[in-house]
């Protein structure tokens, strides 16, 4: 573990950027980016397009290291090159910023109001690979729709299944068992949430370090505890489907919670745009994302 990198995510300022759209949300991705379907027609094509977008994003002076302490990637950014660098290295070299890898392989089919992870074939092989390629932590999410208690049980249990697995290689496992925004009885399964997380925090070898990436709760401070707890680097917070202005100011009310915002960062940009124009709106949207992080 990159120690320089470990003191950057768990005491800088500012907050981390989720570029790690995939496979079924690519085209969705592209689309909000302004690229049509018709733009491409098989996959090679689809994420070479991605990955210029996600180049031109990182590329961009807006995308600093004075706002920004981390990105997450999907495996395919990983493996491509920016300027003849690998794209973890040149985050880290060029920019300054930490380098995350995106590991699900997807949602499993709902049950017990709750959608967990498929499982990951060739997690070893991923792992292996991301730490030869200088990644810092990983990043998987499972999904929370009712406040049943033997869902969510079992969401946290798979969730910290795998961390213990990812920790064992020295990578930084992001935890992020997400509660849907629009659940009816979402404050009550935050509250089974944060039961269950604690006690798997408790559980862990004293050596372990997590990350814990949450919607931002209905009740304000709701997660201080896990910001305070030893075994936690950082708790980062998702948009979640949130505009960028409603996330912020949720955000903002959250002492010590920093965002990890996709669709929110990449509000408003555009493959129309000029670089300038571009580079003005991602910048108008790093500085408010960071603005709502350091509260």
């Amino acid at each position: 573990m990159n120690t320089k990198q470990l003191d950057r995510i768990h005491t800088g300022k500012g907050f981390i950027a989720a570029l790690d759209q995939s496979g079924g949300s690519t085209p969705k991705a592209l689309l909000q980016y302004g690229i049509q379907e018709d733009r491409y027609s098989n996959e090679e094509e689809m994420f070479a397009l991605v990955h210029e977008m996600r180049t031109r994003i990182i590329k961009s002076p807006a995308f600093d290291s004075k706002y920004i302490l981390g990105a997450i990637l999907f495996e395919n950014t990983m493996d491509r090159f920016i300027d003849g660098q690998a794209t973890a290295d040149y985050l880290w070299d060029q920019k300054g910023i930490v380098p995350f890898l995106k590991i699900d392989q997807g949602l499993a089919e709902p049950e017990d109001g709750v959608q967990l992870m498929k499982l990951i074939p060739g997690l070893d092989d991923l792992l292996k690979r991301a730490v030869q390629k200088h990644i810092f932590g990983t990043k998987m999410r499972s999904l929370i729709k009712e406040a049943n208690p033997a869902g969510i049980q079992k969401v946290v249990e798979q969730q910290f299944a795998v961390a213990r697995q990812i920790a064992s290689v020295g990578l930084v496992p992001i935890i992020e068992p997400e509660v849907d925004i629009h659940s009816k009885d979402k404050q009550q399964a935050e509250k089974l949430l944060k039961q269950a997380i604690s006690t798997q925090l408790a559980a862990l070898d004293k050596d372990v370090k997590v990350m814990l990436k949450l919607s931002i709760p209905t009740e304000d401070n709701f997660y201080r505890d896990f910001i305070e707890d030893p075994h936690v680097v950082r708790v980062v917070a998702l948009s979640g489907g949130y505009t960028q202005s409603e996330a912020n100011d949720k955000l903002a009310r959250n002492h010590g919670l920093i965002a990890s915002f996709s669709r929110a960062l990449s509000q408003g940009l555009s493959d129309q745009q000029t670089d300038e124009e571009f580079s003005t709106m991602l910048a108008q949207s790093t500085q408010a994302i960071y603005e709502a992080s350091i509260t």
